[in-house]
């Protein structure tokens, strides 16, 4: 066989593979109803987020952070687009050289205005000319994918935020389970608490099918520089647990069950984006809780008048056994999408002046 037909052939089934490739990707990230994290999405992901870091490094500001990272979801999205359309180019450049045009830099003009859909170049073949028509089609398509996956994006961020903006009413921003729990304190309405955790539940199932699903939408970030969808969901699980650990009041077996579904949507958004945690942990695993904070956060609510039970021991093993299950997940998406600093991190103002309270307590006891 003539070496510069079989270069040909090898190029023009090359070219299909990799149109093909682009065509995959992109029904596998907007047409797919599940999980599928697609590698060609990634790198585009991945690349985004490398200039962004150079932009706004950790060591900057979390406020300037922040709006660098507005981007991040949106630009994302965008780079993965063009990613395919320059994948469906390339391909059908090798497509058209590989069926019979003289050079490579003719095919890519005939690539290009079949894509574009300019109209600038006429085929002279039968193939040549289902080619074009097959890339027009798959540019029109491509963008028309793109158009009609927006609506469903800004949908599911809109139902995610209302309770997030909600749930600042009754936790503050950034979202805290003490000031939370508080809150209901004052309000006189611990009946109320059986209720949120069940919004809460169905929040977490929606959570993980929306945000699997659409992966551009975890790092699509609140209107308030202090609200994430993350540190809600950690306040939401933590406020839960304090209250089946530390609080002596009538057990809700709905907060076990507003827990179990948080953790389980964590895991699963963890899955999608490769993030290693322990699947079966044992009650006594340490947690980023230390003993320190939890009795910081049994000091705040004590003060505030809420019943509590009296061994704090066991309220902390119970505490720790309930955060084991979301602790290394809720740490890690949150360090993957520059969330703001959540309660128990201890970098607020209240949390400190509480700290020197709590020590002078402890020497005076």
């Amino acid at each position: 066989m003539d070496p510069e037909v079989a270069l040909r052939a090898a190029a023009a089934i090359l070219g299909a593979l990799v149109a093909a490739r682009a065509l995959y990707s992109a029904i596998r990230t907007i047409i797919l109803p599940r999980s599928s994290n697609d590698w060609v999405t990634r790198v585009a992901f991945i690349a985004v987020r490398a200039v962004l870091d150079l932009i706004a490094p950790p060591k900057r500001p979390y406020a300037w952070r922040d709006r660098v990272f507005a981007y991040f979801g949106p630009v994302g999205l965008l780079a993965a687009a063009l990613t395919w359309i320059l994948l469906v180019f390339a391909g059908f450049t090798l497509l058209f050289w590989g069926t019979g045009t003289t050079t490579l830099g003719q095919a890519a003009r005939e690539s290009g205005s079949a894509l574009l859909t300019l109209g600038f170049y006429s085929p002279p073949g039968g193939i040549q000319t289902a080619l074009t028509f097959i890339e027009a089609v798959l540019g029109l398509g491509l963008a028309a994918l793109l158009v009609t996956y927006l609506p469903t994006i800004h949908g599911a961020f809109s139902r995610r935020e209302v309770a997030v903006n909600l749930l600042e009413v009754r936790a503050d921003s950034p979202a805290s389970a003490v000031a939370m729990l508080e809150r209901y304190q004052r309000l006189g309405r611990w009946d109320a608490l059986h209720l949120e955790w069940e919004r809460w539940e169905v929040w977490f199932a929606e959570l993980e099918e929306s945000h699997t699903s659409i992966a551009a939408l975890a790092f699509y970030r609140s209107t308030r520089a202090t609200n994430s969808w993350i540190t809600a969901a950690g306040a939401v699980m933590d406020a839960a647990a304090l209250s089946r650990s530390l609080l002596d009041i009538p057990r809700d077996v709905q907060a076990d069950l507003a827990i179990r579904a948080g953790f389980v949507a964590l895991r699963s958004i963890a899955d999608f984006f490769g993030i290693a945690y322990d699947p079966h942990p044992a009650q006594g695993d340490p947690t980023s809780v230390t003993r320190e904070k939890f009795d910081l956060a049994a000091f705040e609510l004590e003060a505030a008048g809420l019943p509590l039970k009296e061994d704090r021991d066991q309220a902390f093993r119970d505490f720790n056994g309930w955060r084991v299950n979301y602790d290394r997940t809720l740490l890690a998406i949150s360090r993957l999408i520059v969330a703001p600093v959540a309660h128990w991190n201890g970098t607020s103002e209240r949390e400190s002046l509480g700290r020197v309270q709590l020590n002078q307590r402890r020497r005076t006891a």
